[in-house]
């Protein structure tokens, strides 16, 4: 209320507004601890991701080479098949973007 419950009730009116005010940090310490506690969990996730992500690129690493030795493949034919995927979203860019993998 400010200014007018000061003129008004004078030194109670003051103590409302700091209790006002305090109560306005409380809230906003809050929030930013809450904020806080979500990008850490975020940071969390995103690590959990980045690790099953360099997990699955070893296994695909694995796989092609297993293909490789046993002959069932060449590189070239591997290298091949992932540029024809890669095309097939029209944008050659390392990257497939419609889900599909069959």
């Amino acid at each position: 209320m400010g200014w007018a419950r000061t003129f008004l009730l004078g030194d109670i009116g003051n103590r409302l507004d700091i209790g006002d005010c305090e109560n306005n940090i409380r809230q906003l310490k809050i929030a930013l601890m809450q904020m806080h506690e979500d990008d850490q969990s975020q940071d969390e996730e995103l690590l959990k991701l980045r690790r099953e992500n360099d997990e699955l690129k070893l296994y695909i690493a694995a796989l092609i080479r297993l293909l490789i030795h046993k002959e069932t493949l060449t590189a070239e034919e591997i290298t091949r098949m992932v540029e024809i995927i890669d095309a097939e979203n029209g944008a050659i860019d390392g990257k497939k973007r419609d889900g599909k993998i069959l």
